[in-house]
């Protein structure tokens, strides 16, 4: 089943040492702030305890787009903000390489801070934005134009920012979070404390109850919840019948080498990540596929058996290359059943130690250089598609600091808090309706693949053979649903000062419409107000008054109910 657990205030028992500049924290660290003022930070350890400078109303972990909202929200209501970003980055995926915005049957939900992220991209190419727009353009952007417009939007708002701050241990009080120590030994102390982290490191070391995996159906009376059925016809399907097995017997490299379960099961897997990879057609701008130092090309050998078979069926292999501004493209999957996501392995990913993490992070990154090497360069792989992959490259003046590549691991899922509200299958189908509502959803509830397996088939007159198929995706369209603020809550009694706008209290099928950027970010401005109004009333996070928070939110566009937009939904408002 999908592992429930209340994680104690530790700290993860190993450093990730290798992700940060080692430089950083054998001197003085720097302070590195966006905004007016600064966090002062010594080299002296005797002089690491929290000061006033050090303390905060609003204290934000992550540098994800959510993490940046909930900054801007919090700080434009006056609140003192420090956003601790473990990175050098802020913006997540949607800096790091998600520049065509998941929009679609949702463009008339999206407005309040989350719009005027739009809107601020879309003056630096000279173009006019609003709600609702259905011109693709008005959705997509360059990486490095998505993280200017973050930082100086904090700058603007007087957030204080500090990179290169991994998170170590904290200190609760009863069930009111005290204060934090990051890997350098600063500590921190603050009134409300947001997780916007793609982890949920903040919020699993607040001894906040949450899960890992996928539900079984009976949980929450889910038809698409765990193991999926084998769907031989679908987007995200290997296209043609291939052999999951050598001619040793052994699994083919791209095989998931576990067992898969029985459909409608719950387990601890998760579904596919990747990097989501910028590429340009323009000749000047481009840095040539290069291979990792680890490349084999046995590694590739199911995708190539993949793309000979179509080939021969006269089928092509999807190149999603979405247009972004200046000769560029958002380079998404699939290629014909098998490409850029590395398929099973993420399931270790979000209760790994840092030092582990770092090594998954590693291990996609050499995949999917690989892949693109290997696509354009293998002669196993049918020329034209050859041809085709060597048009484009590697923009220079993207992710200048990594090679090039993005900066930031696509973590499509990881954990999935159990707090106030559990939001469900039939939240985004039946009871679409919150009293609580702080914003909407209406992307489908969309699910990668969680792992590549044998299956066996008969073929007549000749016999039966394993072949290679994909398990678990999903992408069912949904009506227009609301996002009640209990789902950003933990439980009273496990924590009064913390909110959860990323890992927020979901199931694995309602998750798969919840993790698009757009309600991440959405989620976190709700977050970074709600902060800002229990640090300053001194409530807990649960006590917020709702119609006030609300008021804001609709004040500062947030779209809370299709009353207004569309006939779609009419439900009869209803407390669940």
């Amino acid at each position: 089943m999908a592992r429930r657990t209340k994680s104690t205030s530790r700290g993860l028992p190993v450093s990730r040492r290798d992700f940060l500049k080692s430089s950083a924290f054998t001197a003085a660290l720097p302070a590195l702030a966006v905004g007016t003022t600064t966090v002062g930070i010594t080299s002296d350890r005797g002089s690491n305890v929290a000061s006033d400078a050090n303390s905060c109303d609003v204290l934000i972990y992550g540098g994800t787009a959510s993490g940046v909202l909930a900054a801007v929200a919090a700080a434009t209501e006056g609140a003192k903000v420090l956003l601790l970003v473990p990175g050098k980055h802020v913006g997540g995926m949607v800096s790091g390489g998600l520049s065509r915005t998941d929009m679609e049957r949702q463009e008339n939900l999206v407005d309040g801070l989350a719009g005027e992220f739009f809107k601020r991209v879309s003056r630096h190419y000279n173009r006019s934005w609003s709600p609702a727009s259905s011109n693709p353009d008005d959705w997509t952007f360059e990486p490095h134009v998505a993280e200017d417009t973050f930082r100086s939007w904090l700058e603007e708002a007087g957030a204080i920012v500090l990179f290169e701050h991994q998170l170590e241990t904290l200190v609760k009080e009863g069930n009111r979070i005290a204060s934090l120590k990051v890997e350098n030994g600063i500590e921190f102390k603050g009134k409300v404390f947001v997780d916007a982290s793609y982890e949920g490191d903040l919020m699993a070391r607040s001894a906040v109850t949450y899960v890992v995996g996928r539900e079984g159906r009976v949980e929450f009376g889910e038809s698409f919840a765990g193991r999926r059925e084998m769907a031989m016809f679908d987007d995200e399907q290997i296209q043609v019948p291939v052999p999951a097995y050598d001619d040793q017997g052994q699994l083919l490299p791209l095989m998931t080498p576990r067992d898969p379960g029985l459909p409608g099961e719950a387990d601890r897997k998760i579904q596919e990540y990747n990097y989501r990879v910028c590429l340009t057609s323009r000749k000047e701008n481009q840095v040539p596929f290069a291979p990792p130092a680890d490349y084999d090309p046995s590694r590739y050998i199911l995708a190539a058996l993949i793309w000979q078979g179509m080939q021969q069926r006269g089928m092509k292999p999807d190149f999603p290359l979405s247009p972004l501004p200046n000769g560029k493209f958002d380079a998404n999957t699939p290629w014909g059943g098998v490409g850029t996501n590395f398929t099973g392995e993420s399931w270790s990913y979000p209760d790994a130690d840092y030092r582990k993490r770092q090594e998954i992070w590693n291990a996609h990154l050499n995949y999917v250089k690989g892949f693109y090497y290997f696509l354009a360069n293998d002669p196993s792989v049918p020329q034209p598609w050859r041809d085709e992959i060597r048009k484009y490259g590697l923009p220079k003046d993207e992710f200048v600091d990594t090679e090039h590549w993005p900066h930031q691991l696509y973590v499509r899922e990881g954990r999935r808090m159990r707090g106030e509200y559990v939001m469900r299958q039939s939240d985004l189908q039946e009871n679409r309706t919150k009293y609580d509502s702080v914003g909407m959803g209406g992307y489908n509830m969309d699910i990668l693949n969680i792992q590549r397996i044998p299956v066996l088939v008969t073929y007549f007159p000749t016999g039966t053979k394993y072949i290679a198929m994909n398990e678990g995706y999903m992408s069912v369209p949904v009506e227009p649903y609301q996002i009640p603020y209990r789902a950003l809550l933990p439980l009273y009694s496990e924590c009064i000062n913390l909110l959860v706008p990323v890992c927020v209290s979901a199931t694995h099928v309602a998750y798969g419409s919840l993790r698009i950027e757009p309600q991440y970010m959405l989620m976190g401005h709700a977050a970074g107000l709600a902060a800002a109004m229990a640090a300053k009333s001194g409530v807990a996070v649960q006590q917020v008054g709702i119609e006030a928070l609300q008021n804001k939110l609709r004040s500062q566009g947030q779209i809370l109910s299709t009353d207004h937009l569309s006939p779609v939904i009419n439900l009869k408002r209803m407390r669940d």
